[in-house]
Order: C-alpha cells, then sequence, then structure tokens
C-alpha cells in the first residue's frame, strides 16, 4: 500500500485503543464523594446516544460499591424492526480480548508453566525465531505494550477487507518473525501492538497444547461461568448476535481470527461481561480473583504522564484514584471496560456501532470525566441518481491503487485497493466527504457528464485520481 492511502487503511484495520484525555483538572475530592450516577441519568446518556444516531444499539452494565449490578438497554441489533438489545444480546468486544490474554498469561504464570521473563523465542518454532536488539523479547514485553513490535506486520494483506484477520495464519506470523529485525531493544518504549498481544495468545496457547479458544474456555470462561463468550459462536448465540455497524450506520460483516485471535476475538454478552468484572472488581473471589487482579499491577509507563500499564491492563491515575481499563473496536462494534478498585464500581459498555462510547464509560466510573459526544453523522440529502451513476467507476490513485466507487440505491462508496468500503456523505452536487476517515472527494466531469478524475483531499494533500476506462 502506497503512503497515498495508509491513514485509510489503518483506520480500517486496526483494533481500536484510544487513551484517554478527558480527565478535568479540578482539584482532588475524597474518592468516597464521587457517586455512581442515578438511574434516570444513565438512562438518559444512553438513550441520548441512539437518539442522536451516534449508536444503533447500546448496553450499559455497572457494579455499584455493594456489588449491585445495574443494567440499561437501548436501542436495535440490526435494523428498524430487529429485536431490542438486551443484557444477552452477543457483541464483538475486539481489544477487551486483550485482557483475557492477560489473564491466561497471569494463570499460567502461577501455576508455573510459564514465567514472565521467559523469552518468547523458548515457545516459538525454529523457523520463527525472533532477532534480539540488546537482549531477547519476554512474555512481559509483550503483555505491556513494549516489545518494539509494530503495530501490524508488514505482510498482513488481507484477502477480503471485510473480515481483514481471517486468512492470517500461524505460517504468515512466523515468517514475518524470523524475518523481522527490532529497531530498538524491547522494554525500553511503549507503542501499541495488535501483533504483540497476538502472538502472546499464541505462544501461550502452544505452551499449554491446545487452541487459544480451548485455553479460554478451560482457564477462564467456564470457571466464570461464562457460558456466553466464545470465539466460535455456538447456533443460539449467532442467533442473539447485534448485527455490527459502522460509523456511517452500515451494517458491516463480522471479524474472524486465527493467528493474532489474542488481540481481538472475543464475542461475549453483558451478562458474561458483568462476570468477569465482578471477578476483576474482587480479588478474594473464587476461583480466580487474585490472579484477574495480578494483571492490574502497574508494570511499566503507558505513553503519558498519568498512564501505566499492567498486564495488557491499563491504569490511568487520576488524583487519590485509580481507573483500570480497555476499550475495544472492530468494523462494526465499540466496547469498553472500566473500574476503580477502591471504590469496588465498575463499567461495562457494549456497543453495534463502531462509534467511541469511552467519554460515557470513564464518565460512569468517576465523573470528573466530562462527556465528548462525536459529532451526529450528517442527515441525508437527496441524490439525483442520474448524476451519482456518472461518478461510479474506478479511478487511478496509484500504480497499484485504485479508488472504487460504487452505488447501493442512492448512496455512494468508496474502497480503495486491499481496504474496507466507506459510505461517502455528499457536501455538494460534485464534492463527498467520509465520517469513518478526515478525508473529502471531489469529481471533475468532461463534457459527456461523466467524471473524469476524482481528488482525494486527505491531510492537508491533494491527490488526483484519473478514470479508468
Amino acid at each position: 500500500m502506497t503512503s497515498h492511502s495508509t491513514a485509510l487503511l489503518w483506520a480500517a484495520f486496526a483494533l481500536a485503543f484510544v487513551q484517554p484525555t478527558t480527565f478535568s483538572s479540578r482539584a482532588s475530592r475524597p474518592t468516597a464523594a464521587v457517586p455512581v450516577p442515578d438511574d434516570s441519568v444513565v438512562q438518559r446518556l444512553v438513550r441520548q446516544r441512539i437518539d442522536l444516531g451516534l449508536n444503533a444499539g447500546l448496553v450499559v452494565g455497572i457494579i455499584d460499591p455493594t456489588g449491585r449490578q445495574h443494567v440499561y438497554a437501548v436501542g436495535r441489533s440490526r435494523g428498524p424492526d430487529s429485536p431490542l438489545v438486551d443484557a444477552n444480546t452477543v457483541f464483538e468486544i475486539g481489544s477487551i480480548t486483550k485482557t483475557f490474554t492477560a489473564s491466561l498469561l497471569a494463570d499460567m504464570v502461577r501455576r508455573g508453566e510459564v514465567a514472565l521473563d521467559d523469552p518468547v523465542v523458548k515457545f516459538l518454532p525454529p523457523d520463527a525465531r525472533l532477532k534480539a536488539n540488546g537482549r531477547d523479547i519476554t512474555l512481559l514485553d509483550l503483555a505491556t505494550q513494549s516489545s518494539g513490535l509494530p503495530g501490524m506486520p508488514a505482510n498482513f494483506h488481507p484477502t477480503s477487507p471485510e473480515d481483514p484477520y481471517a486468512d492470517y495464519g500461524a505460517p504468515q506470523l512466523y515468517q514475518f518473525l524470523a524475518g523481522y529485525a527490532p529497531p530498538r531493544a524491547p522494554g525500553v518504549q511503549y507503542d501499541y501492538s495488535n501483533l504483540a498481544v497476538g502472538l502472546l495468545g499464541l505462544v501461550l496457547s502452544r505452551r499449554a497444547g491446545t487452541t487459544y479458544e480451548a485455553l479460554l474456555d478451560q482457564r477462564l470462561f467456564t470457571p466464570l461461568g461464562m457460558a456466553d463468550t466464545r470465539i466460535t459462536l455456538t447456533p443460539d448465540m449467532r442467533r442473539r448476535l447485534a448485527g455490527g455497524h459502522n460509523r456511517d450506520g452500515d451494517e458491516v460483516a463480522n471479524w474472524n481470527f486465527d493467528a493474532l485471535a489474542g488481540a481481538g476475538a472475543i464475542r461475549s454478552t453483558m451478562n458474561d461481561m458483568l462476570k468477569y468484572l465482578a471477578a476483576n472488581l474482587d480479588s478474594n473471589s473464587r476461583p480466580l480473583g487474585r490472579v484477574l487482579q495480578s494483571a492490574h499491577l502497574t508494570r511499566r509507563a503507558a505513553g503519558t504522564p498519568n498512564m501505566t500499564i499492567g498486564l495488557n491492563w491499563h491504569v490511568l491515575h487520576l488524583d487519590s484514584s485509580e481507573v483500570v481499563w480497555h476499550n475495544g473496536e472492530t468494523a462494526g462494534y465499540h466496547s469498553f471496560i472500566g473500574f476503580d478498585p477502591a471504590r469496588r464500581t465498575g463499567v461495562v459498555i457494549l456497543s453495534n456501532s463502531a462509534t467511541s462510547i469511552d467519554d460515557l464509560g470513564f464518565h460512569l466510573v468517576n465523573d470528573r470525566s466530562p462527556l465528548h459526544l462525536p459529532p451526529a453523522p450528517p442527515a441525508e440529502v437527496a441524490q439525483d441518481t442520474a448524476l451519482i451513476d456518472r461518478y461510479v467507476g474506478g479511478y487511478s490513485l496509484a500504480p497499484s491503487v485504485v479508488v472504487a466507487i460504487t452505488r447501493t440505491g442512492t448512496k455512494l462508496y468508496v474502497r480503495l485497493t486491499g481496504q474496507q468500503r466507506f459510505r461517502m456523505f455528499p457536501t455538494s452536487d460534485s464534492t463527498y466527504r467520509l465520517t469513518a476517515v478526515d478525508a473529502q472527494f471531489e469529481f471533475h466531469r468532461g463534457q459527456s457528464g461523466h467524471a473524469t478524475e476524482v481528488v482525494l483531499h486527505q491531510g492537508g494533500r491533494d491527490m488526483p485520481a484519473t478514470r479508468i476506462p
């Protein structure tokens, strides 16, 4: 992929992680003074996002200091006539999967099966030996996002942009590792990497002599009673699966994983995620409370002055309190889990729209974090189908990059070679913008009225693409 389209590529394929920048700097207050929001307040905040069209469906779960659980569900699983979402609706949880991978690591350390300072190469086949830069990459380096590995492997070339991780298997991963030269020593710098945690899940399952999903089920799902948490859906879970929607509101395909499953493959329900949250909140819970708590302990810095990282769990340090948290996003879903260990209060949010709800999650954990609603999707604008048909076609942006413009009904879509399709919103009869990515397209028409060129405006650059005959 050329530099022309790199920004679009990573917007499409990266499992999301967004560091919070929303906490206010007002004076510290006693921890006990931070209240759990009233039911009516939470219901209003959740309903607001549905009414603005930001999310198709939202399910929010809160555990208060008494251990009582509160669930708020608004919106639908798919279209207008589909079932309402509820605590048994199944969602992709994306990168929250990484905390489960960390929990597996903590459990295997407790059992003496691995050690945090074990080198990764100890668990890899001979043809996937990572080169060292100063010292070997360890399991701790993978779990603290400080391995020195890139966010994604260079040989990641999805056959299907709609399901990008499905065909990236262990052979490709081993091939990449064998030829990769780390640019710096591990443990030096925080650098969020889906590759690193996907690799961690793979090596842990190799050490256990089973698959990643079977290991999750044996060590976490079954002990915690999470019968509706899986990678491979049962027929009943598939019936309850909410349809994912991109930021434009269009339903998109689900994501499947192979070698990098440890980075983002899990699907779950609110009822199950509240079991996971409760176990993380109570270090005395059986059978895994102490194991889960060990993953929260600060291990290294995490890129900002008030953030550290445990084993994949990020820890936000705010005055006299801490928020342990992670978020996740796939093509059609966004998720958040966060809790204050001292107050024994936590929040889970599951959405079947790829629109961030992190501000709501942080606010519900600690009301010192203000809400920051993203802009609502633009209103539908009637389009002349005869006009937009003149834009449909392929445009050459670079020798190996084609801008493909397609139409469904009166909606235009754009896809760059090897990437996910994005909805285009008209701003005039010849200009369109994207909402998923900060980019605009401008069509130039010839004497026949058909477009001869489209110009991509992105990142301060104007990149013309000529129509392919």
